[in-house]
């Protein structure tokens, strides 16, 4: 007797197809992936080792970006294009586009928080580079998801759109509303017990903590001595 079903689904999360030979297919492939590496390496590591509420809320806004995408694919239920039958991504909806929403989000928060100067900061410059890059890294993502098939131009565009939307929306939401309790946030018992802490009221996050950290050797080295 076969116990194997007949067809088999995979995973998509990295199943990302491109053309044989096709090495700028190829390079977009991998640059439609920067959404995975932004949620498993920049946010699960920012919590572990930063834990910071700004940080936090960031993950957290992008989690509800997701979940309003998804409400809306299976709400309008637009079929992808018809390469979607070679890319194996015909039983999931294509407007909007999740990875253009997110990367759209990612771009229009980090811009925010950067001209609010929430964050690691080196001067106006580093924000115009920081800046570049992200919006740069949004733009070619949006493309590479036409481009390999998966979406048509206007699934795209909506994702986009929506992504920007959604992230200047939680960023006023964060910094308006919740930014009040981030105080009784970090003096609750979870948050003490986690050692989350908000960091966003000191101008210049990096040589304050790099100050303290010098403080603190010099005083535990004159504690040894005496």
């Amino acid at each position: 007797m076969d116990l194997l079903p007949q067809q088999l689904k995979a995973v998509t999360l990295t199943h990302v197809r491109y053309r044989p030979g096709d090495q700028f297919g190829h390079f977009l492939a991998w640059i439609s992936l920067v959404p995975v590496f932004i949620s498993l390496g920049g946010f699960v590591s920012h919590f572990l080792f930063r834990r910071e509420l700004q940080g936090i809320f960031f993950g957290i806004g992008l989690v509800i970006s997701q979940f309003i995408n998804e409400f809306i694919k299976t709400s309008v239920e637009q079929a992808r294009p018809e390469t979607c039958t070679l890319l194996e991504a015909c039983d999931s909806h294509g407007w909007p586009s999740s990875h253009s929403q997110f990367m759209f989000f990612f771009a229009t928060y980090f811009s925010l928080m950067g001209c609010k100067g929430i964050g690691f900061w080196f001067g106006l410059r580093s924000r115009w580079i920081m800046n570049l890059l992200h919006w740069s890294l949004a733009l070619v993502t949006m493309y590479s998801r036409v481009y390999l098939g998966y979406h048509t131009v206007a699934q795209v565009f909506a994702g986009a759109t929506l992504g920007a939307v959604v992230g200047g929306s939680w960023f006023w939401v964060v910094n308006s509303v919740l930014y009040p309790y981030f105080p009784v946030i970090e003096e609750s018992v979870l948050g003490r017990w986690l050692y989350v802490k908000d960091t966003s009221h000191i101008p210049d996050v990096l040589k304050f903590e790099y100050d303290n950290a010098r403080a603190a050797r010099k005083e535990m080295d004159s504690a040894k001595s005496d």
